[in-house]
C-alpha cells in the first residue's frame, strides 16, 4: 500500500535541494512513485513541439516531480512546518492533526 503524508492542495515547505525553504501548493501526487509536483518548485525546461498549425513551439518552463520525503506539510492554523498526526474524533472519523498546535484539518 502506497501512502503519502501530503495530499493535493496542501501547502508544503521544501526541506532540501535547490528550492530549500520555499513554500508551495501541491498540484499533483503520485503515491506509487512517492513523488509530488508543487506549484513553482523544481522548475524544469521542456522543449515543446508545435502540435497544431499556428500553435507555437519552443522552450517551456514547467514544474517537475520530486520525492515526497523532501517536503513537509505546513499547518493551516499555525503556519509552521509539521509532521502529520492522526486523531480519531468522538464521532469515529479520522482527521489529520498538527503535532505542534494540535489543530485538526
Amino acid at each position: 500500500m502506497n501512502k503519502l503524508h501530503v495530499r493535493k492542495d496542501d501547502m508544503v515547505v521544501i526541506l532540501s535541494g535547490k528550492d530549500k525553504g520555499k513554500k508551495g501548493k501541491v498540484l499533483e501526487t503520485s503515491p506509487k512513485e512517492q513523488k509530488l509536483i508543487v506549484e513553482g518548485i523544481n522548475m524544469v525546461t521542456k522543449h515543446v513541439k508545435p502540435r497544431r498549425q499556428g500553435e507555437p513551439g519552443g522552450i517551456v518552463k514547467a514544474e517537475g516531480a520530486f520525492y515526497a520525503s523532501k517536503a513537509m506539510l505546513v499547518c493551516p492554523s499555525c503556519g509552521k512546518a509539521t509532521r502529520v498526526a492522526h486523531k480519531v474524533l468522538e464521532d469515529g472519523t479520522k482527521k489529520r492533526a498538527c503535532k505542534k498546535c494540535n489543530a485538526t484539518f
